[in-house]
């Protein structure tokens, strides 16, 4: 029997039935429930936690003590910081069960959320958008967004390299690390092509 195309540490536990993409890392202490995917290069930290139906896409970076709960889908190149909070009940009570209610949330392309986050439920995260450490979001994000505070509120825009982006009279704006162009139109920002 060939030996699986991924790591994990000997601590971590990964129930039968997981789907588990090449070149993946899975750290110390993990536990992947049946029924989730996993995709390629991939690195969870220690402490992680994927429970059933959850899906994550290639080269998703999942930092120490995230769980990632039944109901979260995340696009490739996703980070996801140290200790941030997914939730997939909006009202949980301990002696009501509401398995029946999960809510979904999706993280698009590229985006990243940082250190102690709260993501609430059924939101969706647009791609590349930039969510800060400790903030709480408690409505869909669009895409490109950067987002601080609780409860959670657009401060400005990001490029798809994480720089933060700077609108001209003409609502365009150049992300300072790879030069590409971006443009500003009725709330909403768009990567543009200089030919």
């Amino acid at each position: 029997m060939a030996a699986p195309a991924y790591y994990a540490h000997p601590s971590a536990i990964l129930d039968e039935g997981c789907d588990i993409g090449d070149g993946t890392k899975i750290w110390h202490f993990c536990h992947i429930m049946p029924g989730s995917r996993i995709g390629r290069n991939c690195s969870l930290g220690q402490n992680v936690f994927v429970a059933t139906g959850v899906e994550l896409g290639d080269n998703v970076k999942v930092q120490n003590n995230v769980s990632l709960y039944t109901g979260v889908i995340c696009a490739d190149d996703v980070f996801l910081g140290p200790s941030m909070v997914f939730t997939n009940v909006i009202n949980p009570r301990s002696a009501v069960e509401r398995k029946n209610e999960y809510r979904k949330t999706h993280v698009g392309r590229g985006a990243t959320i940082g250190a102690n986050a709260t993501i609430v439920c059924g939101h969706d995260i647009g791609a590349y958008a930039f969510i800060g450490a400790g903030a709480v979001i408690t409505r869909d994000v669009p895409p490109y967004a950067l987002i601080v505070g609780n409860p959670g509120r657009a401060i400005g825009w990001m490029s798809e390299h994480g720089e933060r982006l700077f609108f001209n009279e003409h609502d365009e704006a150049v992300c300072p690390r790879s030069g590409e162009h971006y443009r500003l139109h009725n709330g909403a920002v768009t990567k543009i092509s200089h030919e």
